[in-house]
């Protein structure tokens, strides 16, 4: 039985985000006096090439019976690229007790781009100023790299389960700004250089499932150069460091399709993980890959990891081309300054 349409779905960003009332958008508005709970569930039904939208098919009715007295349901379909972000801001606006990203890690990173409006969190319109939105996820993803990182796997009941329960945590969201001073969000990794080129890559081909992070390394591979960048961290003195094949900066653990590349990371801590290697050769990726993979790989050689909550980043060349990336997403390249915004966001854990 189709659901009416929710009154907050108005595009925003209308050169980039389609009509927000297609037909593809379903749900029921947040007009009931009751005391039931607004869920917004934001799906990617092309992601994971297209498995996820038909697990999405499969669990609404049980999603539906299992909050049909505790919750109002609204489920919202994305049409193409940052429109998850429109449809989050909106529902944060009209008052939504939860957003829920449905898919992979690139679902996630829009949602939680959408909990901010020009450098702000953005707040509800109808409620209390107290009222927060929290963030939930049901991992479907490629990677859902994100997700190991509570230790959380790719269950959809488990993952109602907890969205059931409604338990939130504060956690902790990085933002990073550029030459124009846009600022841009992250929840898990933002990487420089080799891996972010090699993100770039893969994201060409997601229709071979995990296989596309190999082929992107292998393609990011051909042509590579280590590099001299410059950093300064938590706003100190400028730092060189020479040969930088890889410059990752954790608020939590993983990336890359399960590689725990910042292993200490914590985005309950108020700090980032920043993790550089140095000097690496394509047989170091290959002979070291088991430990980048277990998190082992601290011990290293020519690897070094600290705690930061900001850290600024610059190619010494003059050449520009270094990469840049957020929870495998492109933004362009450097240089970029990247800090954390304490326990900023509320998660449905």
């Amino acid at each position: 039985m189709p659901m009416a349409k929710p009154s907050f779905f108005r595009s925003e960003l209308p050169p980039i985000a389609p009509d927000l009332s297609s037909e593809r958008l379903r749900g029921v508005g947040f007009s009931s006096p009751s005391r039931q709970r607004n869920l917004v569930f934001v799906v990617n039904p092309r992601g994971a090439n297209g498995r996820t939208g038909r697990e999405w098919k499969q669990i609404l009715p049980y999603l539906q019976s299992r909050f049909a007295k505790e919750c109002n349901i609204c489920e919202s379909l994305t049409s193409g690229p940052c429109h998850a972000i429109d449809i989050t801001r909106e529902a944060i606006r009209e008052g939504a007790d939860a957003v829920i990203a449905v898919g992979g890690d690139g679902t996630l990173h829009e949602v939680v781009n959408g909990f901010f409006w020009a450098g702000k969190p953005v707040t509800s319109n109808v409620k209390e100023p107290s009222h927060s939105t929290a963030l939930g996820l049901i991992p479907l993803g490629t990677g859902s790299d994100f997700a190991r990182t509570f230790g959380w796997k790719n269950d959809t009941y488990e993952a109602i389960e907890r969205i059931s329960k409604g338990v939130r945590s504060k956690i902790d969201i990085g933002v990073i700004t550029g030459e124009t001073g846009e600022e841009h969000y992250f929840i898990n990794v933002a990487d420089i250089h080799l891996s972010a080129k090699a993100g770039f890559y893969a994201s060409r081909y997601k229709k071979f499932g995990k296989l596309c992070y190999v082929i992107g390394a292998l393609q990011a591979f051909m042509g590579h150069h280590n590099q001299d960048l410059r950093i300064k961290v938590n706003d100190g003195d400028w730092e060189k460091c020479p040969k930088v094949t890889a410059l990752c900066v954790g608020n939590a653990k993983y990336f890359g399709g399960g590689m725990k590349i910042t292993p200490n990371a914590d985005p309950h801590s108020g700090n980032f993980e920043a993790v550089i290697l140095q000097n690496f050769k394509w047989y170091d990726f290959i002979l070291k890959l088991h430990k980048l993979y277990n998190g082992t790989h601290l011990s290293v050689k020519n690897v070094s990891s600290r705690r930061v909550h900001s850290i600024e980043v610059e190619d010494l060349s003059g050449k520009g081309g270094i990469y840049i990336q957020s929870d495998g997403e492109h933004l362009g390249f450097l240089p970029r300054k990247i800090r954390v915004l304490p326990a900023v966001i509320e998660m449905i854990c």
